[in-house]
């Protein structure tokens, strides 16, 4: 149904073959070049829509986009300027093509009538650089939160499981999602804030995702995990110490699995059903966040291993995770 390669050669394939989302993010470990493959038993139909390319059952859609930023830099003398508007100030390279990039999979998902979007990853080159005097992960969530408004979709509650992490340097901004005719349920974590109440101290605008999201279909449930850190509330917790922060991680994806297991009346979900894509900021700390995750899951645990910059520069590790669990009857 759709494809994600990471640090991978193109794959060749025919216009109208399955869509491939290409993210400039190093492979870890023995793993080599990879790529993430989502399937499905049904009929696929697959298309272009504006710059997404997509692939269809009659429930779902999969999707992907890539938008360079090739407009024009704003000078630093405009940014400095006190009468320019807050909203030219945010209309930075990245911010244009975010927003480009989601009015576009918003777009595309009022015309096929996929109207709920479950699961989205982003994938934004030098994620914790400062730009125009704004760090470019805070340009994103504004452009990205000004996109969703603008289609009149909540930034807030009932939003899609989500990531956001870095690439390479040139890469053009990289977003793969999946969408559904059914809603999901959404899931918080009673450690953590919601991510769309952080304080303003965190950007003028919140990230705007929900921690899991669980898709309900005939033949059981899929959870989708967002991406988890070690944060606590709002703040990070352990900068510095790569083995506690994976250990915080895991809690508060237990938490999530909990929460998801109690709301959904299910139980089934467990750390040991997880398949884990983990991003690792410093390659050298691969070795002690496998350790913890070993530890963790078990020596048959399920997990890839990307070297990528995180949202916040005090976190070391980030861990995403997905989940299915069959229907018995």
């Amino acid at each position: 149904m759709g494809v994600a390669t990471f640090d991978a050669p193109p794959l060749e394939r025919r216009a109208a073959d399955v869509p491939v989302a290409e993210i400039n993010t190093p492979v870890l470990g023995d793993a080599g070049a990879l790529c993430e493959v989502w399937r499905t038993r049904q009929a696929i139909e697959s298309g272009v829509h504006g710059g997404v390319r997509y692939a269809r059952t009659a429930d779902m859609l999969f999707g992907c986009i890539a938008v360079p930023e090739n407009g024009a830099e704003i000078s630093a003398a405009s940014w400095a300027t006190p009468s320019a508007s807050a909203e030219k100030e945010q209309r930075t390279p990245l911010y244009v093509a975010t927003e480009r990039a989601y009015r576009e999979i918003l777009a595309t998902l009022d015309a096929l009538g996929y109207v709920h979007l479950i699961r989205v990853w982003n994938y934004v080159p030098e994620i914790n650089r400062d730009t125009h005097g704004i760090e470019r992960y805070r340009q994103f969530n504004s452009a990205r939160q000004a996109a969703l408004l603008a289609s009149g979709r909540p930034v807030t509650g009932n939003v899609s499981a989500a990531c956001a992490l870095g690439a390479a340097v040139g890469s053009p901004l990289v977003v793969y999602f999946l969408a559904s005719h059914s809603a999901p349920t959404f899931i918080e974590n009673p450690r953590q804030v919601s991510a769309y109440n952080y304080p303003p101290r965190y950007g003028a605008r919140s990230p705007v995702f929900s921690r899991a999201a669980v898709l309900h279909q005939p033949d059981g449930m899929t959870l989708f995990i967002s991406g988890t850190a070690s944060i606590v509330g709002h703040r990070t917790i352990h900068a510095g110490d790569t083995a506690a922060q994976t250990r915080e991680t895991l809690s508060n994806i237990e938490a999530v699995l909990a929460e998801a297991n109690r709301v959904t009346g299910s139980g089934e979900f467990a750390l040991d059903t997880l398949a884990c894509k983990v991003y690792v900021r410093c390659p050298s700390d691969l070795p002690v966040i496998q350790a913890e995750l070993r530890a963790a899951l078990g020596a048959a645990a399920r997990a890839v291993y990307l070297q990528a910059d995180i949202c916040r520069r005090d976190l070391s590790v980030e861990i995403e995770a997905t989940a299915m669990v069959a229907h018995t009857t």
